[in-house]
């Protein structure tokens, strides 16, 4: 019985995480470092100067160095457990602090560290034993942190960069994601069971707390400038929230329904695929996946609803991701391939589109090349779709069976009763016959007898 049960979980639940992480790989992303916007599709990351004409400067994951086979592998590929699908896609980068490193994660298990002080250098290229779903640099910079699909997170050194990666925590689960607070003393990591786990960088043994509260996977994470000891969580249930690092303790939460302006399949809730804060930590932006409009929201430490929606913007195309520039400006990333950017500018009170500016069409000229390359399936493709809980209603098919059941056993009492009743009076029947046989002998018979 108990094989039994491991093989289904084995033949259901398992592949059906492995599908759910392939979704979880960016389909594009855009990012900023100092003057450098920062764009990932496919294979490739592209780092274009803002403000400059410069020179791009473009990495291929496709043609960059793999790591070498053991025989472990090969008999790994013999047997077809290989994970590997022959995609060098990029799976996430991250920017530090000062916008001086870059590190970036991809499907063959290569972690790049790249340094863009003055100019673009690749330092390093390392090797993760899975594939990773999220990583982030220490606030010092002396750290890189990497999460992946198993729930390890292991580090890597910044300022020794050949130096392999050591497992710093594990989890049960598959993270989503990973940061850390202001001042580097606790590391938080999200999972796909909707569980929020802050550990103690130094000993990550020692847990300091869980924020729980979420009904579906974690997806974002995001530490305010404005409250070094608050975090900000967004989820596939729809929903964001605010918690108190230290004691786990759930402060508000802002159900991103009410702000839903198109039309969408019953009961279905956005899901929350990024939250990013402005520079100086006045706005907080949240994208939802497949909804053409980005939330704000503002964070009041003094009050007790503590965060409160300020206000919507909508956009002409769904998004694939925002950022903030160091300059406070708003960048979109759309599906669309005749208007892949929008720049937006706070002014008045309200949010100002800017998308005919230099820096727009620089960026645009430089992008679209490796726009271009990539399927438009992978561009749109839809971020953890196989991660949100599946409900069954059985209880029709199980009536329905119970029903069966029943008439099963009256019609198979029925028979029994009518086969006991026949056999009953065929009893009664012979017993009769041999009394009435009995009853016509003669007394001389008997003496014969």
């Amino acid at each position: 019985m108990l094989r039994s049960l491991t093989q289904i979980f084995c033949d259901a639940v398992v592949p059906m995480l492995k599908r759910a992480y392939r979704q979880t790989a960016m389909a594009a992303a855009i990012g900023f470092c100092g003057d450098w916007c920062l764009l990932s599709c496919g294979s490739k990351l592209l780092a274009v100067h803002s403000k400059q004409s410069r020179d791009s400067y473009v990495f291929d994951c496709s043609i960059a160095e793999k790591k070498a086979k053991t025989a472990k592998d090969d008999s790994d590929s013999n047997k077809g457990a290989s994970e590997d699908t022959k995609s060098d896609d990029i799976l996430a980068f991250t920017v530090s602090p000062s916008g001086k490193l870059v590190a970036l994660a991809d499907n063959c298990k290569r972690v790049v560290l790249f340094h863009c002080e003055h100019s673009w250098k690749c330092v390093s290229i390392r090797f993760v034993v899975r594939k990773c779903t999220a990583l982030v640099f220490t606030n010092a910079e002396d750290e890189l942190l990497v999460a992946d699909k198993s729930g390890d997170v292991y580090s890597f050194s910044v300022v020794e960069p050949q130096r392999e990666g050591e497992l710093k925590m594990g989890q049960l689960s598959m993270l989503l994601n990973i940061t850390l607070s202001l001042d580097d003393n606790y590391i938080i990591t999200a999972d796909c069971e909707g569980k929020i786990r802050v550990s103690h960088r130094r000993s990550p043994y020692n847990i300091q707390s869980f924020c729980l509260g979420h009904n579906e996977f974690v997806t974002a994470l995001l530490v305010p400038l404005a409250g070094c000891q608050f975090l900000l969580s967004g989820s596939g249930d729809g929903t964001v929230k605010l918690w108190d690092i230290e004691s786990g303790c759930r402060l508000h939460s802002c159900d991103l329904n009410i702000f839903k302006e198109t039309e969408t399949k019953l009961n279905e809730k956005p899901t929350v695929c990024r939250i990013i804060s402005s520079p100086d930590g006045s706005h907080i932006g949240v994208l939802c996946s497949r909804v053409p409009t980005i939330q704000f929201l503002t964070l009041q430490l003094m009050v007790k609803d503590k965060l409160v929606p300020h206000s919507v913007l909508t956009l002409p195309h769904c998004p694939l991701d925002i950022a903030f520039d160091s300059e406070g400006k708003l960048w979109v990333m759309m599906d669309c391939s005749d208007k892949m950017f929008n720049v937006y500018t706070h002014k008045d009170g309200e949010w100002q589109c800017n998308a005919q500016s230099l820096e727009v069409s620089r960026i645009t000229e430089a992008f679209n090349p490796v726009w271009e390359t990539v399927e438009t399936s992978t561009r749109t493709k839809l971020w953890f779709e196989h991660l949100h809980k599946r409900s069954y209603d059985n209880v029709a098919m199980y009536m329905q069976k119970k029903e069966q059941r029943l008439k099963e056993q009256q019609l198979k009492r029925a028979k029994l009763q009518r086969t006991n009743n026949n056999k009953k009076a065929r009893k009664e029947t012979s017993m009769k016959e041999d009394q009435s046989s009995s009853s016509t002998r003669k007394p001389d018979d008997w003496q014969k007898e």
